[in-house]
């Protein structure tokens, strides 16, 4: 049996570590120079429709729905190289990197992402992430549901998660409620919706920008989870 760790950090991607948000952009202005408009229009459209049927992004599920409405376009195998070749290394938040090599002083890091099984994790070893956090990547359709598994794969006395979407954490906190410190930062368009944000109840922490947890100090990070009867050894 595995013996736990004292603590486990849990790493969101998308609009966390690496701003999803502008890669989006860069793939509208894409598709938008080589199909026009109408077509961009309608790759998102099939993705939504995509993602709500999935509860996940699917960027290459959506251009394969593409294909069947226009069998006929030879670009759209350019979208595909575009999609697998970008450098996702450049749109990763100023101090990501610099963030999980901290947490590594402290505990493992794991990166805990909703996704695809061919895109999501061709982003995470692109950009990086991958290496960064030893290999250790879990990638599930609705992550909060396999906490489970999480704890399966990873056991630790406690959890920190960071994301950049406060409905994952409150939903995580509801399932390990003390065992884990939940991160918010406030990155991409989901974190900066307060109409969302507002729905749920403020996380442990919250922080601007990930390249702050480049500098904080562990007993600030996990507060009251840092108590006299909690051995955390010598972690700090």
């Amino acid at each position: 049996m595995v013996e736990p760790e004292n603590v486990v950090f849990l790493l969101d991607v998308d609009n966390t570590l690496l701003d999803n948000d502008r890669v989006a952009q860069d793939l509208r202005q894409y598709l938008t120079e080589n199909f026009g408009a109408e077509r961009q229009n309608r790759y998102w459209q099939l993705f939504e429709e995509l993602r709500s049927e999935l509860g996940y992004a699917d960027y290459l599920g959506a251009l394969q729905r593409y294909r069947i409405e226009f069998p006929r376009d030879p670009h759209i195998l350019k979208v595909s190289a575009f999609l697998i070749e970008y450098h996702f290394a450049n749109r990763l938040y100023p101090g990501s990197l610099d963030a999980i090599e901290r947490m590594n002083q402290w505990g493992s890091t794991v990166v805990l992402s909703d996704g695809d099984a061919v895109f999501q994790p061709r982003k995470v070893e692109r950009s990086g992430i991958w290496d960064a956090v030893e290999g250790r990547v879990l990638i599930y359709i609705h992550k909060e549901q396999m906490l489970d598994d999480v704890e399966q794969h990873y056991p630790a006395r406690h959890y920190v998660i960071v994301d950049d979407k406060i409905r994952i954490l409150t939903a995580m906190k509801k399932i390990w409620g003390p065992k884990l410190t939940t991160v918010f930062v406030a990155q991409g368009h989901y974190a900066n919706d307060p109409t969302e944000t507002a729905k749920y109840p403020s996380a442990d922490v919250s922080l601007a920008r990930v390249g702050e947890l480049a500098d904080i100090e562990l007993p600030a990070l996990l507060g009251e989870a840092v108590a006299p009867n909690k051995d955390f050894g010598m972690m700090g």
